[in-house]
């Protein structure tokens, strides 16, 4: 589990193809410190198992289909990448509840600079609309973020010019893919609703002892 708050820019040092999925190596100066075999990273959102540990470096593998789903398919040498290790039970939840395993792809379709900060406007698949609400929380790379604006297929963020310099949305551009995780607890709510076949009835809250 994750709360969205960023921990590090790392840097992509070596990518390995291993037959459907791929090892990736990241250059970590402060995450790497705390970093063990068998941990869990988040790598711009996506939630990794550490294989490997060395004095500036760790190691994580990817399969399939998280190779298709998320932007990791992209990542290239020497690019800058978003790091999160797995929260502890002492730690502040700063963010929100995040799990690291990603919903879908996401376009950048607009960015506003303005003195306050930067807007983005982002497009997301249909399907994840329900998820989405005005002043809800979102993970988008890894960050955990404040939806501004909902409309049919995109979405709009207002980032803080502190947010922008500790995470890599100071370098995102129009046209480039990000990594969209929606609230958890919204689906948990909807699973929850769709268990309820009975529906709301003055019988069913006599059941229930009301």
């Amino acid at each position: 589990m994750f709360t969205g708050l960023i921990k590090e820019i790392g840097v992509i040092k070596n990518i390995k193809k291993i037959g459907d999925g791929a090892e990736i190596t990241v250059l970590s100066s402060t995450v790497i410190q705390d970093a063990n075999i068998d941990d869990s990273i988040a790598i711009n959102g996506v939630c990794l198992t550490v294989v490997a540990v060395d004095n500036n470096s760790f190691t994580v593998q990817a399969v399939k289909e998280s190779l298709q789903i998320t932007t990791l398919n992209k990542l290239k040498l020497m690019e800058k990448v978003n790091l999160e290790p797995a929260m502890k039970v002492s730690d502040r939840l700063g963010g929100h509840i995040v799990q690291g395993h990603v919903d879908a792809k996401g376009k950048i379709l607009r960015i506003i600079n303005n003195m306050n900060g930067t807007e983005f406007t982002i497009s997301f698949p249909n399907d994840l609309k329900k998820y989405i609400v005005h002043k809800g929380s979102i993970c988008v790379d890894g960050i955990s973020l404040t939806i501004a604006e909902v409309n049919d297929n995109t979405l709009r963020l207002a980032i803080i010019p502190h947010t922008l310099k500790q995470t890599t949305a100071v370098n995102w551009k129009t046209g480039i893919e990000v990594n969209i995780e929606t609230d958890i607890i919204g689906r948990y709510i909807e699973s929850m609703l769709k268990e309820d076949t009975h529906g709301l009835t003055m019988n069913r809250l006599s059941e229930l002892g009301y």
